[in-house]
């Protein structure tokens, strides 16, 4: 179904035009192969990374650097790997300085210095977007892949998808592919992830890959009661009232923010006013960060001095940590010729079980991109050229097996919502409600399985492809967390509230229909 001006072979196929997509991309060019990038939207503006600043882990060689690493073992419950951690530090070091030459600049301190600590995201991504081009990759922007195709040995050697604004599909084969779609927030609202519907995972477990760390995915951010933006940067100035007005003085920092979600999630109301960031600094936080401050501005609200209510907003694996297992030290998934990157990626490696938000998601894209796109390079030039007929292995929201049910993608992602996102039910979990949400999700997906038809055109295609992909994610994210009985990171059960030191190890998960649990030690 290859359309005509659309490249049909490739040694690199790249699936996402993220951060971690762009850097994998820029890294197989450079390795000399001939790359192509399909991205669900416009590469270089769609995503998170692009919708807002990015702190990255960037630490020089040194005891700075080796603390910050003892540091997060010490904090991520002991799923960290040191030599993960160490390289993907290295590797975030030696390539940012690739952004100065692509010409992002970078602000300087009070004496001079570039700061390169931290990126905004649209210019980022806009250099991002011309280094890939000038490397000589084809983009293909508005063509989300749908599938993976696999050779008759199981290797994957293409992708498919459909064109948003044309009524075509394209097809093209290449000697490695690299999932780079980002995570998941069952489209929640949170700001920048509507493109993140966990379509990547979805893709590798139908090829055969497994899934890693997804019971760390119930992570919440505090947003404005009327917004969606979810950077947490400028709550570290926040004070907190109750619906009386009065100041919670304990709720201040780092920890503030931590206990204002618990108090949230128990259904209390709560204010805040950023009243402790000091007034010469006003201008450069609205600078950082000027989309936290446009709907509060819209709503005639001066943060500094009007408390304004706060509500958790969903963001799943995007800031938490869960993705497809890794291989290999070249971001190598289970299947041969399928890597991943960035928050498809698991991210337990370097976070653990907490979140993998903020700076360290940041370095991780820059440092899994850049590991993949090599390996694949790599492996591309040797791999086969299969001239047989290969398989599509795309199942749930494009081949289903009964007639139409007249369940619709709308309905699916409702009620997936419903079961997954309140706080009431997840940012705490119990076994009793994972049962229950299990056994819905488990209903839903078999009626998704047989009912839910692709329609004709684009649009009900990509939507029906989605919505499995959101339905997929939770169940994942349910069964390992029913599988984790114990509180761990961002993984919190209020029937179990201690940490089983017994239970020091990864919870992997196998299969689509009939999803299995297995374990897996943490290499120290």
């Amino acid at each position: 179904m290859t359309p005509a001006g659309i490249l049909s072979r490739a040694d690199v196929l790249v699936l996402g035009g993220g951060p971690a997509g762009c850097w994998a991309a820029l890294a197989a060019a450079r390795a000399g192969a001939e790359v192509v990038l399909a991205d669900k939207g416009y590469c270089g503006t769609s995503g998170a990374a692009a919708a807002g600043g990015n702190n990255l882990w960037y630490l020089p060689p040194g005891p700075e650097r080796d603390r910050a690493v003892a540091d997060r073992l010490r904090e991520g419950g002991g799923l960290c790997e040191p030599d993960w951690m160490h390289r993907v530090l290295a590797e975030t070091w030696d390539r940012v300085p690739d952004l100065a030459l692509a010409g992002y600049r970078f602000p300087r301190d009070d004496v001079g210095d570039e700061v390169r600590s931290g990126l905004q995201g649209p210019e980022y991504m806009r250099r991002m977007r011309r280094a890939v081009r000038r490397a000589g990759v084809r983009i293909l922007d508005h063509a989300p892949a749908l599938e993976l195709l696999a050779g008759p040995d199981g290797a994957v050697v293409g992708a498919a998808g459909r064109f948003r604004r044309e009524p075509r599909g394209w097809e093209l084969h290449a000697g490695a592919v690299i999932v780079a779609t980002g995570g998941t927030a069952l489209l929640s609202g949170a700001f920048g992830t509507d493109v993140d519907t966990g379509d990547g995972l979805l893709m590798a477990a139908e090829a055969g890959a497994r899934l890693s760390g997804m019971e760390f995915s119930a992570v919440y951010a505090l947003a404005p009661a009327f917004g969606v933006h979810t950077k947490g940067l400028m709550m570290a100035f926040a004070s907190y009232f109750d619906a009386d007005g009065r100041r919670i003085g304990e709720l201040t920092g780092r920890r503030g923010r931590v206990l204002a979600a618990e108090r949230l999630a128990r259904g209390e109301r709560l204010w805040a006013r950023l009243d402790r960031a000091p007034a010469e600094q006003h201008d450069a936080m609205r600078r950082a960060q000027p989309n936290y401050f446009l709907p509060l501005d819209k709503a005639g609200i001066d943060p500094f001095r009007t408390p304004y209510e706060l509500r958790l907003v969903y963001e799943g694996t995007v800031r938490g940590t869960g993705g497809i297992r890794l291989a290999g030290p070249g971001c190598e998934t289970d299947v041969t010729g399928l890597y991943a990157a960035g928050d498809a990626a698991t991210r337990e490696l370097v976070t653990g079980s907490r979140s993998g938000g903020g700076s360290h998601n940041g370095a991780w894209a820059i440092a899994s991109g850049s590991f993949a796109g090599r390996a694949a390079a790599r492996y591309a030039r040797a791999a086969p050229v299969h001239r047989v007929p290969l398989r599509a292995l795309g199942r749930a929201g494009m081949r289903p097996t009964g007639p139409a049910s007249g369940i619709g993608a709308g309905d699916v992602v409702a009620a997936v919502q419903a079961d997954v996102l309140p706080p009431g039910r997840t940012y705490r979990r119990t076994g009793a409600a994972l049962t229950d949400t299990g056994g819905r999700l488990d209903d839903l997906w078999a009626a998704v399985r047989a009912g839910l038809h692709p329609g004709t055109g684009p649009r009900s295609a990509i939507r029906a492809r989605e919505s499995a992909a959101v339905l997929a994610a939770a169940r994942w994210s349910t069964v390992a967390a029913a599988r984790r009985r114990e509180t761990r990171g961002v993984h919190r059960r209020s029937d179990h509230p201690e940490t089983d030191p017994g239970a020091e190890h990864r919870i992997v998960l196998t299969g689509v229909d009939d999803v299995l649990t297995g374990t897996e030690e943490v290499r120290r």
